[in-house]
């Protein structure tokens, strides 16, 4: 197969770098381009990130060379070089990412963003691959506010909701009422290490800023329907969010409790988690986790440090499951925030829009 050629765009950047290792190899796509700030671009990759590479996996020889580019000022090169981008560059406000982004769609040029500035646009299809992939339908509807044959921005939910959001999904039908959820988030979701952020050392923070907004109102357009060629956010269930940052590297876990307008029982509950398959199990895409839902009966489990990695980062660990005092049901669930809830999601998702068809060579 002849592979798309790709840019990552803030590919210095804690996410860019995940980008950059999770396309090592990657059998359909090259990372052809990488683009940062004004500040790193001239130097070689390699050079650009040698104070900051954090991975245990070594820069790839096949980036470590590239010439790092402007992603405002190269922008026409950068577009005209590869066959879509990978975004995880953010301006200084969200106007600024949205117009930044635009204007690679605008150069014919397919986004997938990690950024959050798109991500209520009702026409920017905001996935996760094994959930709403009909979202991208509306991709029709963008393109033709931008004036685009080829170029659209689509992109990812924020982290903190990657580690519930799936687990909830197959329940939907039991008419899902309210949801109370307590996210206990890792450093990494802050582009931190424990070298660059000593306040986290025997501590927990209980403020992010922005997650509790985005963690209640999120899942909602991810449920939402399409109506004249757009999304309209779903009325329920209503969320309540708390969000806190803990000392861990990398991972986050949600406390889940929940109610139903139609209670289901314990068993069936774990048996459509078990059986849950989206579009990328179907489709047997490159990245997709095999169980996208695995639940531990062990008590002590889902952990973060033993399970973030399960499916390679890119599988949704849930745990704990039994009755509440107040609600129907509580469980605990997990997910790694670098790889599924950022630079995997949008890899998954770049493989769904090419084998839907939204994403081909130039």
């Amino acid at each position: 197969m002849h592979k798309f050629k790709v840019a990552v765009l803030g590919a210095t950047g804690m996410v860019g770098r995940r980008f950059i290792t999770l396309l090592n190899d990657h059998p359909w796509f090259e990372v052809a381009c990488v683009a940062a700030s004004a500040r790193s671009a001239g130097r070689t990759y390699r050079k650009a990130v040698a104070d900051r590479w954090s991975s245990s996996e070594p820069i790839p020889d096949s980036v470590g060379d590239l010439t790092v580019l402007d992603a405002v000022a190269d922008a026409d090169q950068i577009a005209g070089s590869v066959d879509f981008a990978f975004c995880a560059a953010e301006m200084e406000n969200r106007e600024a990412t949205r117009a930044f982004e635009d204007g690679y769609a605008r150069r014919e040029l397919p986004v997938i963003s990690n950024n959050s500035a798109h991500r209520l646009t009702d026409d920017v299809p905001m996935m996760i691959p094994e959930i709403n992939d009909h979202h991208a339908a509306v991709i029709g509807t963008q393109r033709a506010r931008l004036g685009t044959k080829r170029g659209f921005v689509t992109v990812k939910p924020n982290c903190s909701i990657q580690c519930y959001v799936p687990a909830l999904h197959p329940l939907l039908e039991f008419g899902l009422m309210k949801v109370s959820v307590c996210t206990y988030q890792s450093i990494s979701g802050g582009s931190k290490t424990f070298e660059t952020a000593p306040e986290i050392l025997d501590n927990v923070i209980p403020f992010i800023s922005g997650e509790e907004h985005k963690s209640e109102i999120e899942p909602l357009k991810i449920w939402g329907r399409m109506v004249d060629g757009k999304i309209t956010p779903a009325r329920g269930p209503a969320i309540s969010a708390q969000c806190y940052r803990v000392a861990t590297s990398d991972g986050h876990m949600a406390a889940v409790s929940v109610s139903f307008r139609d209670k289901p029982g314990i068993p069936e509950i774990l048996r459509r988690w078990s059986l849950y398959q989206g579009a990328p199990q179907k489709l047997k895409l490159p990245s997709a986790p095999c169980q996208f839902l695995t639940y531990f009966e062990e008590e002590d489990r889902p952990q973060t440090r033993l399970d973030r990695d399960l499916e390679k980062g890119m599988g949704i660990s849930i745990g704990r499951l039994r009755k509440d005092n107040i609600f129907d049901y509580k469980f605990v669930s997990l997910a790694h925030n670098t790889v599924r809830g950022a630079a995997g999601g949008g890899v998954l998702t770049a493989e769904l829009l090419v084998k839907m068809g939204y994403i081909e060579r130039m």
